[in-house]
């Protein structure tokens, strides 16, 4: 729906760019009022700037009201037109730092939820050592689902990202950095917290009620290969942990991030030795166009930080 008979067509300017940046803003956020901390920005500021890019455009971006914020068929075409471009924006930036051989500008990096209660993690000591090597660098760090951060690396949004491998992309590069132990837990309430772990193998699962992520993950892959019924679907481990603790449900979560609820007996590992599972999380970036200096860069400390971590613990 057009909202002037002249729409604009013509080049960007700077103040196109400031507008898009904040439209983009608002449609992550999900509303004007989520986006105010992230712009650091008044609402009605954030209100003038998507209407100025409305009437700059000839379009109607979004619906907001009684009925909560939403994009229009219109906005979501533009709002992915507007990650291409501020993606490529940066991308141009990044690639004048490489050609003044000078490590600056923003460097994006997203990391699948719950790796830094993990022990075989280094991803901490990555960071410092590249911060060591390049102080000027704008670091960002993103939490999501595996889904978000293959989508963000392949459209130019997030220069590396670090995911639990599940399946493999011939447009991604891998790059192996350390593992991940999966238990099977029940909360203090349920049948299964006191039950002698002998008669509880995979067989019984699939008799009791499961809490699982409900994207594709390794834990997602194992249901259907162990073929469980997912009771409960959960958006992330955060959630699965809740679920268990509701005494209705076990669920598969990290050895390390249950560690807090078992200390506090909130609940406990259902046969260990069998109902596990193992997976490794990797470094990925895109196949195509090879990756520039400074995100060589960080995928270098990355390898090397993970590399001195198991040649400390003996391997793993």
């Amino acid at each position: 729906m057009q909202v002037n008979d002249k729409p604009w067509l013509g080049q960007l300017a700077d103040v196109d760019l400031r507008l898009l940046r904040v439209f983009q803003a608002v449609a992550d956020c999900g509303g004007m009022a989520s986006a105010e901390l992230e712009l650091n920005l008044a609402m009605s500021t954030i209100s003038r700037h998507v209407k100025d890019l409305e009437t700059r455009l000839g379009l109607v971006l979004c619906r907001r009201g009684r009925g909560g914020f939403a994009l229009t068929p219109e906005g979501e075409q533009v709002y992915a037109a507007t990650r291409q471009l501020l993606a490529a924006t940066e991308v141009f930036r990044s690639s004048l730092h490489d050609i003044h051989r000078r490590l600056g500008g923003d460097l994006h990096l997203a990391l699948f939820e719950k790796t830094a209660t993990n022990p075989q993690s280094r991803i901490a000591q990555a960071l410092a050592r590249f911060r060591g090597q390049a102080p000027q660098v704008n670091l960002h760090l993103h939490v999501g689902p595996i889904g978000m951060i293959e989508r963000g690396v392949l459209d130019g949004q997030f220069q590396l990202g670090i995911v639990p491998e599940h399946r493999r992309s011939d447009s991604l590069v891998y790059d192996d950095l350390f593992g991940e132990t999966m238990q099977l837990y029940a909360g203090q309430d349920h049948p299964w917290f006191e039950a002698r772990n002998q008669s509880l193998d995979w067989d019984a699962l699939r008799r009791q009620p499961l809490a699982a992520l409900g994207y594709h993950s390794p834990n997602m892959a194992l249901t259907h290969q162990r073929q469980l019924d997912r009771a409960a679907t959960a958006s992330d481990q955060e959630a699965v942990a809740t679920l268990i603790l509701s005494g209705g449900y076990v669920g598969f979560l990290p050895d390390h991030y249950a560690r807090v609820f078992v200390e506090q007996g909130q609940m406990r590992a259902v046969a260990p030795r069998v109902l596990r599972y193992d997976c490794r999380f990797s470094a990925i970036h895109r196949a195509s166009p090879a990756p520039l200096r400074v995100t060589e860069l960080l995928r270098q400390a990355l390898r090397e930080a993970h590399a001195a971590g198991q040649a400390a613990a003996g391997g793993w």
